[in-house]
Formats: C-alpha cells, structure tokens, sequence
C-alpha cells in the first residue's frame, strides 16, 4: 500500500477536526430551551411586563359625608386617588349639616360644585358619597339638576332607599328624610333614579349594619356592586373598594 506523506496527513487530519467542530457546535432540534446545572429544562426568561400605567384624570372630584361625618372621613379615599394620578388639588370635600334638612343640603352642594368648577376650570365633577351624602347627592343630580354637572357619581353604602335605622334619630329631619317611605326618599326615587348623562355606580354590602335592608344602596340603572363582606364605616378604610371607584371615575 502506498504511504502518504506527512504533510498530506496532517492536512486530512485538520479537515477532519475542522468539520467536526461545525458539526458538535450546531445545535440539535429542540434544543433551544437551557438546562440547569443538574440537566434540568429550564424554561425561557419570560419577557418583562410592562409596567402598570396609573390612572389620570383632570375630573375634579367632590366627596361628600354621611351622617354626622366630616370631610376627615375621606383622608384615605383621597390618597387612594392620588395614587392613582390625581392632584391634589382637584380633591375636594363637601361638609353639612347633619342635623338640618337635606334640601338645604343638596342646595349646598349645587353652590359647592359650581365653586369647584370655578375655580378648576372644569365642565363637570365626579361625586363620590357615603351613607346619608346618597340622599343629598341624589337630590342635587334628580330635584335640583345637577347631572348636567357631574360626570360620575359613586355611592358607597348609600341610604339611597332609606335605612330603618334612622328611626333611632327620628327627632332630626335628616333623619325622619333618611327613613323609607319618607316624602323625601319618594322624590328622589320615582321615576328615572339615574337621570341625565352621568354614570352611576354603587357599592353595598350584606355586612353594612346600617344600611337596612342592605340593598336600599342600589339604584335603578346603575353598576351595583355588591361587595362580599364590609361594615359601613370599614368602606372609608377600604382602599380596594377605594381603588375600584377611582377606576370608575377615571372611566
């Protein structure tokens, strides 16, 4: 047999480990996934999330009180809505009489919006109450026309229907309005109670205590949410309840 040159072999001998090298770095079918240290699949990083956008709004917001409330009832809901992208600035909470009469109430709040929308520069509000404000809020949008003027209205356990338990402070007139079947709960709630264009949404709850019956929140032709278990004062506290309104508002 003839005998090849050195030279020659050492030439076949480097194609050959060239051509090997092409084929151990080319990777196999299937094989794009990594493994771990200890031969374990090891799925693809996932791509990032992007990052949640806050919520904006230039809707000035007006929160009025229930019953023997304070514009201090709203200090969580107000920060709730900040994180959420609104300025300070356009956070505003509306005080009443508690003891008097909820007409002049509702009066009250009319002169406090058009303030509200003076000063911001805005067509319309978004009105956020709790409790005894469902009437006074109410009466503004339905008796006194203020839906032209308000954009949302949010109604935390409402006494929108009238709660019996009022009848443990019958001595005041908020209170004898606040009682089903008063003169004043008549006017509010016949006919269309979510007139105009405004958007209206509640949330009530089997656990409230005061509302009673409970769904005397919920008005016809609203979103009513019913939430699973919260006590009446608990809403001012609850910034997930808190946070889905400002979702609402912000819609």
């Amino acid at each position: 047999m003839r005998r090849r040159s050195p030279r020659r072999l050492l030439g076949v001998l480097a194609a050959a480990a060239v051509v090997f090298g092409l084929f151990s770095s080319a990777p196999t079918a299937g094989a794009a996934t990594p493994t771990g240290t200890a031969g374990t699949a090891v799925a693809p990083a996932a791509p990032a999330a992007p990052a949640a956008r806050p919520l904006s709004t230039s809707t000035p917001v007006v929160f009025v009180h229930g019953y023997t409330g304070s514009a201090s009832n709203w200090v969580t809901a107000m920060s709730v809505f900040r994180l959420n992208g609104w300025s300070g600035s356009d956070l505003f909470a509306y005080e009443y009489d508690s003891y008097g009469d909820n007409v002049t109430n509702a009066r009250g709040l009319a002169s406090y919006v058009d303030d509200v929308k003076a000063r911001t520069g805005a067509s319309k509000v978004a009105i956020v109450n709790h409790s005894m404000g469902g009437l006074v809020s109410q009466y503004y949008l339905k008796v006194l026309g203020g839906n032209s003027s308000v954009s949302h209205l949010a109604s935390i356990a409402g006494a929108n229907h009238g709660t019996t338990y009022a009848g443990a402070c019958l001595i005041y007139t908020t209170c004898r309005q606040m009682y089903p079947g008063s003169s004043f709960i008549a006017q509010i709630t016949s006919g269309d109670e979510t007139p105009g264009s405004t958007r209206y949404a509640t949330w009530y709850s089997a656990c409230d205590g005061i509302i009673l019956p409970y769904t005397s929140t919920r008005l016809s032709g609203a979103t009513n949410n019913n939430v699973l278990c919260q006590t009446h004062i608990g809403y001012l506290a609850d910034t997930v309840v808190l946070g889905q309104i400002a979702r609402f508002v912000a819609s």
